[in-house]
């Protein structure tokens, strides 16, 4: 019994111990990004790890050389209706494959599928030269087209969707309910934590987006943060104390996002995984 004990605890010793390690690896790069927006370049490359008092003049500076009201407002502009309508067009059709399924639409979901696994660079040319050809080059057209509806999105919203109940949705087509209506009175509203979760997934991605919106549209006016930080760096000098205010300030608004949504972002991946 006694042995029986002392395992169990020496498991649990080394699991805890474990996740911390792995824990502290993966908050130890925003962490020090956080920490250096507070310092200069020399501090940093001498690797001080505590906050100075160089803060107020990185960010003032960094504002005096970049329009960061300007990047913040495409960011979240981009982000937020991106973020519209992968979740209008992604549930629509995850609910619709899971609800109205048939082989066929099986041999479809498994074409998105092998599209999953086909990396963005690959198809980023001819992407750019249908969008050329079409004259959608530095519109938001042809910047939320490829992003409007993901393989990955629609594979989650049809996983949520097989635990929506049956008998619900016979139900409501008794009561007088079209499927339009199921959809928007019923399926929305049961499914507000996958509709949290994949905000959360959406934004990020959509936030941190760089290679796209940088190859799409060309102008100084559509200026993203991703792409201002990537503006930070290429000076024949750089001033990392500005380069990680800036870096600091477009983490930010993930951040706080993931962290005001977690609770459903872990209970929508937890219920799509079963």
């Amino acid at each position: 019994m006694r042995e029986g004990a002392a395992t169990k605890y020496t498991t649990k010793f080394f699991m805890y111990a474990f996740l911390i390690v792995v824990s502290f690896i993966s908050v130890f790069p925003l962490y020090w990004a956080f920490i250096s927006a507070f310092n200069n370049t020399q501090q940093i490359l001498g690797g001080r790890m505590l906050p100075s008092v160089y803060l107020l003049e990185n960010l003032k500076n960094l504002f005096a050389q970049q329009n960061v009201l300007l990047a913040m407002k495409n960011s979240f502009a981009t982000s937020l209706l991106q973020v519209f309508l992968s979740l209008a067009i992604s549930s629509i059709a995850g609910y619709g494959f899971e609800i109205y399924h048939d082989k066929y639409k099986d041999g479809l979901m498994g074409i998105l599928m092998l599209a999953m696994m086909v990396p963005f660079v690959a198809v980023l040319v001819p992407l750019f030269q249908m969008m050329s050809k079409a004259k959608l080059l530095n519109t938001w057209v042809g910047f939320f087209i490829p992003s409007m509806a993901t393989p990955f999105l629609i594979m989650y919203f049809r996983n949520s969707a097989r635990t929506f109940p049956r008998d619900t949705i016979e139900a409501a087509r008794i009561d007088g309910l079209n499927e339009f209506q199921i959809f928007i009175k019923m399926f929305i509203p049961m499914m507000q934590p996958t509709y949290a979760s994949a905000a959360t997934i959406t934004f990020m991605n959509a936030w941190n987006s760089y290679l796209w919106p940088k190859v799409i549209m060309q102008t100084a006016d559509s200026t993203t943060m991703p792409m201002l930080v990537s503006n930070l760096m290429a000076g024949y000098v750089i001033d990392y104390g500005v380069v990680m205010a800036g870096v600091t300030l477009c983490s930010l608004p993930t951040v706080i996002i993931f962290f005001c949504l977690q609770k459903s972002f872990t209970n929508a991946v937890a219920g799509a995984v079963k």
